[in-house]
């Protein structure tokens, strides 16, 4: 798979073609795959009625029409909300997904509509949602083709030996910086990839040297956010492998 090759560059449309269509649907997911990107990534989250679905916030407040906790909202509750209304590219002025009815997605629809062979980082934001995508990822037969990741270190501790690569938690990030800044080997982690972001709480995170220290481990490096493309060339200058970004085309405009 592409994002576990150590020589590839692979580049990642974050929550979809997020800079063009609303993030997370189904219609920014396949607006990157139309536009050459050679994997999506995505968020997921659990309804009160235990269905899986595509949404980065604990609310839908930001990103629907709708308010309330994902967790507290059955799927036909979640449906009932434009998952389009409030996205704007131009800072406000116009809403030009408003009205077309997008809806938020589950995991399953998500699956089924982008091709076959399309690799995957999926993003865990809860461990109550952790058994719904262990289970999905069987279903589907995706063990050869997905990255699951998550900040919180108890959303894929319980995937741990699945059969699936796995991205490390923030913590398992943390205890790689002091090794990493004064060159130490590290121990072969229980993790596959590092999805990671260049500033953490208006820090500089220090990608070059975290990616130094995790390379003799086949560890990969994928980078997110990054929508400038000269930032992608210099990490991919760095010995970053992916670049994650809202906005594929510009990216993938300026790979070599």
């Amino acid at each position: 798979m592409i994002l576990l090759d150590p020589n590839a560059r692979p580049v990642i449309g974050h929550r979809g073609n997020r800079a063009h269509a609303p993030e997370n649907t189904l219609e920014a997911l396949q607006q990157a795959v139309a536009l050459g990107a050679d994997a999506v990534e995505f968020d997921v989250q659990i309804t009160r009625d235990g269905e899986l679905v595509v949404m980065h916030d604990r609310t839908i407040d930001r990103t629907t029409s709708g308010t309330g906790v994902v967790a507290a909202l059955s799927l036909a509750e979640l449906r009932e909300h434009d998952a389009g209304a409030r996205y704007t590219a131009d800072h406000g002025r116009s809403f030009p997904w408003r009205g077309r009815g997008v809806q938020v997605p589950m995991f399953d629809e998500v699956v089924e509509a982008l091709p076959t062979t399309l690799p995957l980082i999926v993003e865990l934001k809860t461990p109550s949602a952790s058994a719904a995508l262990h289970a999905a990822i069987r279903r589907h037969g995706l063990e050869h083709r997905v990255i699951v990741a998550g900040f919180d270190a108890a959303s894929t501790r319980p995937l741990r030996g699945g059969g699936y690569a796995l991205g490390a938690s923030t913590p398992d990030v943390v205890r790689l910086l002091l090794p990493a800044l004064l060159r130490r080997r590290t121990a072969v982690p229980w993790y596959q990839a590092l999805c990671i972001p260049p500033v953490h709480r208006g820090m500089p995170v220090p990608i070059a040297a975290i990616t130094r220290a995790v390379r003799h481990a086949g560890v990969v490096t994928h980078v997110w956010t990054v929508n400038e493309p000269q930032q992608a060339v210099r990490l991919w200058a760095q010995g970053v492998q992916g670049i994650i970004s809202d906005d594929p085309a510009a990216i993938l405009a300026v790979r070599r």
